[in-house]
């Protein structure tokens, strides 16, 4: 009998902390790692946040470069799978160039090929110019031929590589990515934590947790908190995240007077501290998510969420702590939501209830990894039950 472990090469830019990979690093984490053992190659050969215990997990971090330069990248994955392999599964999570990686997968003989889809890209890919729209053509047809397996974290993620008609594929499904729930078990001292991060600890904190980039939508978030600054004068706004956006935003914070009553907290390793500690609403008014890892977190840390109406709906685990606003309706319908949302009584029972939920939930991250276990050994057997690894 053959026992060796399934060998999983998973393909994505890098391992800095961001939702998939956090997710990936929790997987790292949960997996039965007698059976599986999980590579990753990263397009990039700078150090990322996750790399060290990744490693020291058992993994090797494996710069494939050059994803620009398409046929100098697919030498470099060629080399990548038949040096360090064999593998038994590539697991992509670049989104459309998942077709590239998943076409030099098939060539080399990887028996299994899962493209993953993080992302909700349908407006921007609608928008985006001609050049763009050949690519992304080119991509999905590679999908389609080269993918034995199409995850995505929501049904917009599905729709955004896979296509309105991905239902009709038994291909593709949803895998829900998971968080780790036992860091929100956990209690802090809430005057302390704010002293570590220079919060006032008078302030009612609303938080946010994401990259500075376009789709998460800074710019309105603080207009809104300009406005609810004005009506509760003690409202103070942390930022959780870095990002390229970042320096943008800090002008922005500057020109709307705001510096004293916002925090950018950076990247941070301790998130589920901050929210179950430090503050008493979030916001998330993304322009369009895969599904929002953030805000499983925030229902985690029984947090009372004011979101926008185009996050997926699956996450919406804990229905007493959701509430969807368009975001094409007045600022004031946010301000008066996030008001409401302070005025909720909040505390143990409240937390206690949503933690319960989402232990029993798709999103906790123990059930996650079972699937994604189930998944990687289902696909790896024939018909007859036999293992089709050498």
């Amino acid at each position: 009998m053959n026992t060796r472990p399934i060998r999983v090469l998973h393909v994505l830019g890098s391992l800095n902390r961001g939702g998939a990979e956090t997710w990936l690093l929790n997987v790292l984490r949960h997996i039965d790692r007698d059976r599986f053992r999980l590579d990753f190659a990263v397009h990039t050969d700078q150090p990322a946040a996750h790399d060290n215990e990744a490693r020291a997990l058992g993994a090797r971090i494996l710069p494939c470069l050059s994803p620009h330069r398409p046929l100098r990248y697919l030498r470099n994955l060629r080399r990548i799978l038949r040096s360090e392999g064999p593998y038994d599964v590539v697991h992509s999570h670049v989104h459309h160039f998942s077709g590239i990686v998943l076409c030099q997968a098939h060539r080399c003989g990887v028996p299994t090929r899962l493209a993953h889809s993080h992302s909700d890209t349908s407006g921007p890919d609608r928008a985006a110019g001609m050049a763009r729209r050949g690519y992304l053509k080119l991509t999905e047809r590679l999908v389609r031929r080269h993918a034995t397996l199409g995850l995505a974290a929501s049904g917009k993620a599905a729709t955004a590589l896979f296509g309105s008609g991905w239902r009709d594929d038994p291909r593709w499904r949803t895998h829900y990515c998971g968080i780790d729930l036992q860091p929100f078990r956990e209690t802090s001292d809430r005057d302390l934590l704010r002293r570590e991060i220079g919060l006032p600890l008078d302030a009612t904190v609303v938080g946010h947790v994401g990259r500075f980039v376009p789709p998460k939508n800074h710019r309105f978030l603080l207009d809104v908190f300009a406005e609810l600054s004005r009506r509760l004068p003690l409202a103070h706004l942390v930022l959780i995240g870095d990002g390229e956006e970042r320096p943008a935003i800090e002008g922005f914070v500057r020109r709307l007077g705001l510096e004293g009553s916002v925090t950018f907290a950076g990247l941070r390793s301790d998130v589920p501290r901050l929210l179950s500690g430090a503050v008493d609403v979030f916001a998330f008014p993304s322009l369009h998510e895969g599904l929002g890892l953030a805000l499983l977190e925030a229902q985690a840390a029984g947090l009372p969420c004011v979101l926008s109406d185009a996050v997926p709906t699956e996450v919406d685990v804990v229905l007493p702590l959701m509430r969807r606003i368009p975001l094409d309706g007045p600022r004031d319908a946010w301000v008066a939501a996030i008001l409401d949302a302070i005025g909720r009584p909040r505390g143990v029972p409240q937390r206690a209830a949503a933690l319960a939920a989402l232990e029993e939930s798709d999103f906790n991250i123990r059930n996650s990894v079972r699937r994604l276990e189930d998944l990687y050994s289902g696909t790896l057997r024939t018909d007859d039950g036999g293992a089709r690894r050498p």
